[in-house]
């Protein structure tokens, strides 16, 4: 097991975590809120450090990431346990599974090896996802720290879920934060998540975008629950004022999943979600988990032009030449990548299992 970082000694064997805004404070023998993070003998120990449950190669749209190096195959990872409880989530059987002190049942592997099996593989980029990468804490700095080292992309996946001093010590090594922002009041956060974290989820997104990294914000629209205008309205202002108008956001459809049962989301929902976003300021809105949806194409947002073509996680045709339109010379500033798709797919990679 490896020591934890980011936590204090708070007197008679009890610690107290500082890695996430819980801020779980952990008598001997327990694990905190995520389950993965435990006391023992007054020491804080990452149970899942190298522990992985998930493995897949996957083309970067998957993630989903749309202005980030379009066509380039990637080594998702991710690991046991989650420090929010989504009621939604669509991976629960890992995200809300406490890990065993001796990680029974997951595969492992050192930072050094991750690397390796990423060249291996033949993927160009390294993402943390799968379950909330913030509470992998330890093996993620020193993983993405190798990586950028050997020249691959990293990305995290998340929610968001960490504590400004924490992730700006990962920022130094992280060139992509896709942001999973979830509704845009407290109360719902509590409602879906048990946690009413927006105000420090946002924050996060904040942050990122200030230390340079690329970042992309998605929201799962469940009807009933985070479907209003004013939440969409809401969100996508927001969005514009602290990221930028050019920043993607991605409205995706739910389908039920663990504890939720309301009916899967329209289309015609995510396409009011879409215009809204716009009529905000935002240049690139995208319509996900509907294949073969138009909301999911680029669009140069001055002549309309179709930039980047998707087919299902594939390009078609890619426009966007030295970061600008290729027929008018729009500059898409949110765009980074070569100028000529960087792998030509129209289907998912085939999974690579350890």
């Amino acid at each position: 097991m490896k020591e934890a970082m980011l936590y204090e000694h708070i007197g008679r064997q009890t610690v107290r975590c500082r890695l996430c805004p819980h801020g779980c404070l952990i008598p001997e023998g327990r694990t905190g809120f995520c389950g993965v993070r435990k006391n023992l003998g007054g020491t804080l120990y990452a149970l899942t450090y190298g522990k992985v449950a998930s493995i897949a190669i996957d083309p970067i749209e998957k993630k989903p990431l749309y202005h980030f190096y379009p066509g380039t195959p990637i080594l998702s990872l991710g690991t046991f346990g989650c420090n929010l409880r989504c009621k939604h989530c669509q991976n629960w059987e890992i995200s809300h599974h406490d890990a065993s002190e001796n990680g029974e049942g997951l595969s492992e592997l050192t930072p050094e090896q991750t690397i390796a099996l990423a060249k291996k593989r033949g993927c160009d980029a390294i993402a943390w996802t799968y379950n909330e990468p913030s509470i992998w804490f330890e093996f993620i700095l020193e993983s993405a720290r190798l990586a950028r080292e050997a020249g691959l992309l990293t990305v995290m996946v998340t929610a968001g879920m960490i504590n400004p001093p924490a992730l700006k010590a990962l920022l130094n090594h992280i060139d992509a934060y896709r942001l999973d922002v979830k509704g845009f009041t407290e109360a719902f956060y509590e409602r879906l998540t048990g946690s009413p974290v927006l105000a420090n989820v946002l924050e996060n997104g904040i942050i990122a975008h200030e230390a340079g990294a690329h970042v992309e914000i998605v929201t799962n629209v469940i009807p009933n629950w985070n479907d209003s205008d004013e939440q969409l309205d809401g969100l996508s202002r927001w969005i514009v004022e602290h990221l930028g108008g050019d920043t993607p956001w991605h409205v995706t459809a739910y389908h039920p999943s663990n504890r939720v049962r309301e009916p899967p989301t329209p289309a015609s929902t995510l396409e009011r979600a879409a215009r809204i976003g716009r009529s905000n300021g935002l240049s690139y809105v995208y319509v996900g988990n509907i294949p073969g949806h138009r909301g999911q194409n680029t669009l140069c947002p001055s002549c309309e032009a179709l930039l980047v073509d998707r087919v299902g996680f594939g390009i078609g045709e890619n426009h966007i030449l030295g970061g600008k339109c290729e027929f008018c010379g729009f500059a898409i500033t949110s765009y980074r990548g070569p100028d000529l798709p960087y792998r030509h797919h129209t289907t998912p990679f085939p999974q690579y299992v350890l």
